[in-house]
């Protein structure tokens, strides 16, 4: 099993990270918006990127969320 990205945060931040993950999944990001420091952990640790069409979650941040 790869090691857990969110190890090294607190609880309530890991929780906090992985929510962010699935509304930025779900597009939700109007109704649920994020803190810019989220949006860069996300992003400093390979599990989002931004592209033309807005954030979107890497090979790696799916994987976070589908338990690989």
């Amino acid at each position: 099993m790869a090691e857990d990205p969110f190890a090294p945060f607190s609880l309530e931040k890991a929780i906090s990270l992985r929510w962010t993950l699935r509304d930025i999944q779900a597009r939700r990001l109007k109704m649920s918006p994020v803190s810019d420091e989220d949006l860069r952990t996300l992003k400093d640790l390979g599990l989002l990127e931004a592209r033309d069409e807005g954030l979107v979650l890497t090979q790696a941040g799916i994987a976070m969320l589908n338990g690989a």
